[in-house]
């Protein structure tokens, strides 16, 4: 679902080699995506039936938003057979994924001109309300979405741009946010096979236990070898939540949440050894890998102070261990690093939530408070001997990250051609960092200063016409200094970079058949931190992001065609640095354009044929601009028949770069990242 009042359902997979290419995009022109769903609201006085345990905004309908956000609901999540949630990224505008191909470690996720995503903190994600984010690890803002399993997973809504008032830190590209399951009675599997020994096992199941509680419970276990050498990964997830009523207006839920990852790595290929052999391995590449070990656990809360207003409140725990053994060249030889991060987290959250009217009009709001406390223990050692540590640490140390914050957002439907959306947030930062033992590097080390921030959020959106809503948006983000530049003694005079957006778009849709949605915004970003000497710094610098984004939607039921595409293209400006050399680039790492196009076709009740052509532009690969890497295209495809009868099956076969493309996903100064070869993956899918 595409909003400004765009659904959007973006199927995908597909296609041939050489002069087939051409028959393939021509029969991507001939196909048709989606669907969406409202919460149920009851205005009714007197006792009050809780329902599920809303997450902080749920009340704030997506469909009604002015701001830009792609949608997706269970049904079309299992609908695309993921294997991993980030797979739907794919159908937003905008966005892309540069995959490291280091198993184990977050990939690159590029979104409204921004590129550090995931493997660093340009997105934010929350599953339930509770951030996904880690403060520390590896980059501020580290992201890793494995501990999402797909089919747990009842809302998906990713915002484009700073725009939501309910999160804060790391939200200044977007922000995905994950709802869960928490009713209904399901029992569902999804079993798949693939190329290089890739086992994909996932179960979701859902049940009421009486007529007070409900039980949701979801699993994954994923194994493959890798189409490398050593490249060999194991993951396995739970998650569980149980949920009691304890009267018709409060109830209380439990949910846990459990993630084991062990996994090879190839490194990253020198240009030349990936011209000759794209899916080899450097002998100067050690024994590289990762591990993580996260467990979370949480309690929430409800109270129905009256038929339309709620309050809501969590607490959580999260600890986590991560390491990676990453190998890359340093002067001319291979040299393996090791990075160790042991992290926890307490946080806890109240909120008002309200779906009510004003003088007979719609009117939803939240308002609330949060608060969380993350440490993590950092170890960095370099020349590593095959894992073993033969030099002094470069760093151990504790990284502390307190937060207060406080938030609030309206959302109004006074009249067609006036539904505004006002947002506030207030963030409060406290910490510090401290030794756990010797250290040769010279990251500075101490305590925190106390750094605050109001971030605004001003939308409009208008019904000009049954079939066209417009809508306008200015919002404000922000990011701490990165690193441990925050924790240097002099940068008490620092103050948070601040993000501006600014978007315009439009959302049509003619005879429910044919869907269009397209935005152009402008993104700036101000009191970026340089460094003056070794421990001085100050705010100075200025980088500019401008773009267009389109999604469509064409529906054929009677024929059976569905068709959509999606497309996103990026412009960025230094505007101002401490080196003037850099002034007038680009970001790196951020590509051109993306554009994914998907057919499918069921030319009966029990069958569905789908074509997925995606297709990346080039990016500069350094602040400098002097090299860019080169575009890509790949094709997809599938086939699935099933029935709806007493036990819902679908078999399915799906092959991806049918064309056998050899093709770059990531290129950076230290290598290339070779993309998968054709690979084939055979399933079912059933329901109990």
């Amino acid at each position: 679902m595409e909003t400004g009042g765009c659904k959007a359902d973006l199927h995908v997979r597909g296609a041939w080699r050489g002069g087939i290419r051409g028959a393939l995009m021509v029969a991507l022109v001939l196909g048709a995506g989606g669907a969406g769903a409202h919460p149920h609201h009851d205005d009714e006085a007197g006792p009050v039936d809780l329902g599920p345990i809303e997450v902080k905004g749920q009340v704030l309908e997506s469909g009604a938003s002015p701001y830009s956000s792609t949608d997706f609901e269970s049904a079309q999540i299992r609908e695309r057979r993921l294997g991993q949630t980030q797979e739907l990224f794919r159908y937003v505008p905008g966005m892309a994924i540069r995959n490291f191909g280091l198993a184990g470690v977050a990939d690159s996720i590029v979104i409204r001109g921004f590129g550090g995503g995931g493997h660093g903190g340009d997105l934010g994600a929350v599953i339930d309300g509770v951030p996904l984010n880690e403060a520390m690890s590896h980059a501020d803002g580290y992201l890793d979405l494995n501990v999402v399993i797909p089919l747990e997973i009842a809302t998906m809504n990713v915002f484009r741009g700073p725009v939501s008032a309910l999160y804060g830190n790391y939200n200044r590209g977007g922000l995905i946010r994950i709802d869960t399951r928490k009713t209904g009675d399901y029992r569902e599997f999804d079993l798949a096979l693939g190329s290089d020994k890739t086992l994909d096992l996932q179960a979701a199941m859902g049940t009421p236990i009486g007529e007070h509680q409900q039980l949701n419970l979801a699993a994954q276990f994923f194994h493959t070898d890798g189409f490398r050498p050593q490249s060999q990964s194991d993951r396995g997830s739970f998650a569980g939540r149980w949920r009691i009523s304890l009267s018709p207006r409060a109830e209380v839920a439990l949910s846990a949440r459990l993630h084991k990852a062990d996994s090879d790595s190839a490194a990253y290929l020198p240009q030349a050894l990936f011209e000759q052999d794209p899916y080899g391995i450097d002998p100067g590449v050690q024994n590289d890998g990762a591990e993580k070990d996260f467990a979370n656990l949480r309690a929430d809360f409800g109270y129905a102070l009256a038929a339309d207003l709620k309050l809501l409140g969590f607490a959580y725990a999260t600890q986590q261990e991560f390491t990676r053994w990453f190998s890359r060249p340093v002067g001319g030889e291979w040299r393996q690093r090791e990075e160790s991060y042991d992290r926890s987290v307490f946080g806890a959250g109240l909120s008002l939530n309200s779906r009510g009217e004003l003088a007979g009009r719609p009117l939803n709001w939240v308002a609330g408070l949060e608060t969380f406390r993350e440490s993590t223990d950092f170890v960095y050692y370099d020349g590593l001997d095959h894992r073993r540590r033969i030099a002094p640490a470069i760093n151990d140390r504790e990284a502390r990250l307190n937060s207060v914050s406080a938030f609030g957002e309206i959302q109004a439907e006074w009249h067609p051609l006036f539904m505004p959306s006002v947002g506030f947030r207030y963030d409060r930062f406290s910490g510090g960092c401290s030794l756990n033992g010797p250290e040769t590097g010279s990251d500075p080390c101490a305590d925190l200063a106390d750094m605050d921030n109001v971030s605004p959020k001003l939308g409009l959106s208008a019904d000009v016409t049954r079939n066209v809503r417009l809508r306008a948006s200015w919002s404000e983000g922000f990011a701490l200094p990165n690193g441990f530049i925050k924790y240097a003694a002099a940068a008490d005079t620092l103050d948070p970079v601040i993000f501006r957006q600014s978007e315009v778009g439009a959302h049509v849709h003619v005879l429910r058949t044919l869907q269009f949605d397209v935005v152009a915004y402008r993104l700036t970003s101000t009191d970026e931190v340089r460094t003056i000497a070794p421990g001085e710094y100050e705010n100075f610098g200025e980088t500019e992001r401008t773009g267009v984004e389109a999604s469509l939607r064409w529906l054929l039921p009677e024929a059976g065609f569905e068709f959509s595409a999606v497309y996103g293209s990026a412009d960025s400006e230094v505007k101002a640095n401490a080196d003037a050399a850099l002034i007038g680039n680009k970001v790196s790492g951020v590509p051109d354009y993306s554009v994914t196009v998907t057919a499918s076709w069921s030319p009966a009740v029990a069958w569905k044929l789908d074509l997925i052509w995606r297709k990346v532009g080039e990016y500069a690969i350094d602040a400098s601009n002097a090299t860019y890497s080169d575009p890509y295209d790949i094709f997809d495809a599938g086939v699935a028949w099933g029935s709806a009868g007493r036990i819902p099956f679908k078999l399915y076969l799906q092959v991806e770069n049918l064309t056998d493309e050899v093709y770059a996903t990531s290129q950076s100064s230290l290598g290339v990242a070779p993309g998968a070869p054709r690979t084939f993956k055979v399933g079912v899918q059933l329901g109990l």
